[in-house]
């Protein structure tokens, strides 16, 4: 318990300063995240982090990352998605160079893997551009729900939420998350009110809150798919990026579709 907590200290630390400056700064922090949250996968998948898929699918995942200005060089036609496409065509062309050593089900891994990270962690960037107040509203609701599912389904969980991906997890503190997340959320539009009216933002925490907790059971099937404990070593006590991120990959994009971001 006491290296998780000194690794959450030295990790907000080092992240709040930044999204609070914004900009570049936070930029290239997100790009790095997104890419270390890549190699996750690539290590889980038993692939080498120094090898022709593993460079070739980082080039696709930083193309989907960096935010728009970022790509005012390229030309028109030139889209981060035609970019990251040439490279799942790169990808499918070095199955044949290895004869199937690196097989399409390997592609597919990859390419997934750097939709579902790089495209979070892009609307992590998308979340501080539009405002430094809604980038910690929703990570108030990730964490706030986190937190509050771990104390109350310590104290009275009794009701398994899917034991067959995650048995720690319960019903009630499901409930108890999403509904501490919602008081926070609440008091939080207080100060600093977020789009729409309290009727909207009542929905809009609890749907965000819920979708976190989705994120949290997809990394957790992820895991155990492939038999591992924690996605990564990077954080003591907490595991890896997709560990500390996996309910952020979920609420972040749903934030862009409701119009949040």
């Amino acid at each position: 318990m006491k290296q998780r907590v000194i690794t959450a200290v030295i990790a907000l630390i080092v992240f709040i300063p930044l999204a609070v400056i914004g900009g570049t700064p936070f930029d290239i922090l997100a790009l790095i995240l997104g890419l270390i949250g890549l190699s996750e996968i690539l290590v889980m998948r038993k692939k080498l982090l120094v090898s022709p898929e593993a460079i070739i699918s980082g080039l696709a995942a930083l193309f989907l990352i960096v935010p728009q200005n970022w790509l005012a060089f390229l030309p028109t036609i030139a889209t981060r998605f035609t970019i990251f496409y040439f490279f799942v065509l790169v990808l499918l062309l070095y199955t044949v160079m290895t004869r199937n050593r690196f097989s399409f089900d390997d592609v597919g891994v990859l390419v997934l893997g750097a939709l579902f990270v790089s495209l979070g962690f892009h609307y992590l960037i998308g979340a501080r551009q539009a405002g430094v107040d809604t980038l910690f509203f929703l990570l108030l609701i990730v964490w706030t729900t986190d937190s509050g599912a771990y104390l109350i389904g310590r104290k009275i969980g009794k009701n398994k939420l899917a034991p067959h991906i995650s048995p720690n997890k319960t019903w009630e503190g499901s409930i108890g998350g999403t509904l501490a997340a919602l008081v926070v959320g609440l008091i939080f539009n207080l100060f600093w009110p977020q789009a729409g009216n309290w009727f909207m933002i009542c929905g809009m925490t609890i749907l965000l809150s819920a979708i976190g907790q989705a994120g949290d059971l997809v990394e957790s099937a992820l895991k155990r798919f492939y038999g591992v404990k924690d996605s990564g070593k990077i954080l003591p006590g907490h595991g890896g990026i997709l560990d500390r991120f996996d309910s952020l990959l979920f609420v972040l994009p749903f934030a862009h579709f409701i119009g949040l971001i």
